[in-house]
């Protein structure tokens, strides 16, 4: 039965429907907020797979990641998440927010991770948005009995990168490539996964970015040289984010009025390294794609920069530039492993609660932060920014060019706050924030003042992406 004594009075109540299977099936509860539950390792995740033989429904601690490839050893099936859309059809069918943890609604057998099984007391997601069921063991036990235990998912604590220096993720994503490929007899990584060069209008920019008696003009002439990226910077320069006065009608406009010689630059570079991968055709569902992703991260990250105190402000335009660059590792990913890209996509989508990053770990040994950083390293890109993307995940990372690692992090994790971007939400110690001489109302502000223009970031998303397909 309910215990309707542990329901906050008139706040939440489970739908009828869910109300009379719990009941059938004996299962005595208590409906909870989210936030009053217990450690993760007692959360349940559900997460609902199909195959050609039909429906499965999974349930696994939410401090683990359910590995399909162990399920499938398990099941003897190859089973996949279930398509959004065809999961947002059943929790409209029953009018809920997500999906609870009841096999009975979805006409599928269960898989329970047994581990679960030996928790004197779980919360499971009861339907409704911000509200957990409370199950005692044999509340649990009831629901159990109709499933099968078995192992088939895998603790997060086990899921690290040890690695501690470039030379360490080197060796990392060699061994990573000989073991995912049949390349095994070539010795440099570069000849193994045959990485196309920097391209040359970048490696032309990156000359005049150490020069320091170059000239708008210099830069002006470099960027025209290639004509898609030159009506790419004058439409930056248009755009109403940037809500400069009168016209732009040239590159060289563009950099003296409005952009800047630093950050057209690095702009450039972001730019016409974009080209040198093709978009992955897969991707996770309901994901933010990549480079609405990238934009939106270097906004955030020139905002929250322009915040902090002048004489700790690092370099805007690099600043910028990591933004944009910080998951170029994801397109490097499709390109060096394609086979398993697909794997990575399905265990993205079947796991929301994991970083993707930890994900590839899992998957591959190597993760896409090591792999960007190592091609950035490879281009002679600056230090600034394979350290950013090398870190990006890392709040408490002080090494060498730290701030470029934390904005890079504290604008993704102020992103997912308003729900841009993917994987969980993302703790903002408050370290990172006396690191960047930065205060949480500082950094909400700089983010939601760059949100505010959020009609001009999509157009300059879509100016982008129109670019980037010439």
């Amino acid at each position: 039965m309910t215990d309707h004594a542990a329901m906050p009075s008139g706040s939440a109540s489970l739908p009828d429907l869910l109300e009379k299977q719990l009941q059938r099936q004996q299962i005595t509860y208590r409906l909870r907020p989210q936030g009053a539950a217990g450690p993760l390792c007692q959360q349940i995740r559900v997460c609902l797979l199909s195959d050609a033989d039909g429906m499965l429904l999974t349930l696994f601690p939410a401090d683990h990641l359910l590995d399909l490839r162990e399920l499938t050893r398990v099941t003897g099936r190859e089973l996949q998440p279930v398509r959004d859309q065809q999961l947002q059809a059943l929790l409209q069918r029953y009018q809920l927010a997500q999906l609870p943890g009841l096999p009975v609604l979805v006409d599928s057998p269960c898989l329970i991770e047994q581990q679960l099984l030996a928790h004197a007391q779980v919360w499971m997601p009861s339907g409704l948005s911000g509200w957990c069921l409370e199950l005692e063991q044999s509340a649990l036990a009831s629901l159990a009995a109709t499933a099968t235990a078995a192992a088939f998912a895998v603790p997060l604590s086990t899921i690290e990168c040890t690695a501690e220096d470039a030379e360490q993720d080197r060796h990392d994503i060699n061994l990573a490539v000989k073991n995912f490929t049949a390349l095994r007899m070539r010795q440099r990584l570069e000849e193994t996964i045959e990485i196309p060069p920097l391209p040359n209008t970048a490696q032309q920019i990156m000359k005049l970015r150490v020069n320091p008696d170059a000239t708008v003009e210099q830069l002006t002439d470099v960027v025209e040289t290639d004509p898609s990226l030159a009506a790419q910077v004058v439409s930056w320069a248009s755009s109403s984010f940037y809500a400069a006065p009168g016209k732009i009608r040239s590159v060289e406009d563009a950099i003296t009025r409005v952009l800047g010689f630093d950050l057209v630059i690095n702009l450039a570079v972001g730019l016409s390294l974009g080209k040198t991968f093709n978009l992955p055709k897969d991707a996770p569902e309901c994901s933010t794609p990549y480079w609405e992703q990238a934009i939106y991260t270097a906004a955030a990250i020139e905002g929250l920069a322009r915040a902090m105190p002048r004489e700790h402000r690092p370099e805007l335009g690099l600043n910028y530039l990591a933004g944009l660059l910080h998951n170029f590792g994801y397109l490097l990913l499709a390109y060096i492993f394609p086979p398993y890209f697909n794997l990575i996509c399905r265990h993205v989508e079947a796991n929301p609660h994991v970083p993707a990053h930890l994900v590839d770990q899992h998957l591959l040994g190597v993760n896409r932060d090591q792999i960007g950083s190592w091609l950035m390293r490879y281009w002679d890109m600056p230090a600034e920014i394979s350290s950013a993307i090398r870190h990006q995940h890392d709040p408490h990372y002080a090494g060498e060019h730290y701030q470029y690692a934390n904005l890079v992090y504290l604008s993704l994790a102020l992103l997912r706050e308003r729900e841009l971007g993917g994987g969980p939400e993302m703790v903002i110690p408050e370290l990172l924030l006396e690191r960047l001489e930065l205060t949480r109302e500082q950094a909400d502000k700089a983010v939601d003042k760059v949100l505010d223009a959020r009609d001009a970031l999509r157009k300059l998303v879509n100016e982008y992406q129109l670019g980037w397909n010439r």
